[in-house]
């Protein structure tokens, strides 16, 4: 990507302040995988006071869940899951620190706004593109809730993993900042 902004994970509220939306972005480090079924069983634990399988401050999620790898890959193919299924568990993850999610799609008032009060961005990746996202992981290991096969929780290891800021942490909005310029025309 050219002019892309290169990121290293964590993902501290300082890199935070400095994305804005419409930015494209090359995140490398360790980012995590969950979908709906992941996250629902996330935010049972916290009900009983238990803890996450990973500290989620500072963390990116990025809303996958991969096909299996054939022989000597990393991981299958890795495309966005559609992201208002989380949207009933993001704000609470959100509150407890969690400053990145990657997926496709809108996300809900009650989500921008947690966004918003506790500083997080959604990172928006290419739907249809899975099979050349999985080729920017380098490492993969389920490391929670195995029992939920292609969506249990995994740690990746990333490389120039390309996303580009859909919605910032002051809620400026790529989808709505779009069909603005687009009524324009």
């Amino acid at each position: 990507m050219a002019d892309a902004i290169r990121l290293e994970t964590p993902l501290t509220q300082e890199k935070v302040a400095q994305l804005k939306t419409g930015d494209n972005v090359l995140i490398s480090g360790i980012i995590y995988t969950g979908r709906d079924a992941a996250h629902k069983k996330m935010l049972e634990a916290l009900a009983r006071g238990e803890t996450l399988p990973f500290d989620v401050k500072d963390q990116i999620i990025f809303f996958v869940g991969p096909t299996p790898p054939k022989p000597n890959q990393v991981i299958g193919s890795s495309g966005p899951t559609t992201s208002y299924r989380m949207d009933a568990y993001s704000p609470t993850l959100i509150e407890k620190g969690l400053t990145g999610m990657i997926g496709k799609g809108l996300r809900s008032k009650e989500v921008i706004d947690a966004m918003k009060k506790y500083g997080a961005v959604y990172f928006g990746a290419i739907g249809g593109s899975g099979a050349l996202l999985a080729k920017r992981i380098v490492e993969a290991e389920i490391i929670a809730y195995p029992e939920l096969g292609t969506e249990a929780v995994r740690r990746l290891v990333v490389k120039d993993f390309p996303v580009i800021v859909v919605i910032d942490r002051d809620g400026n909005n790529l989808y709505e900042i779009g069909k603005a310029q687009y009524r324009t025309i």
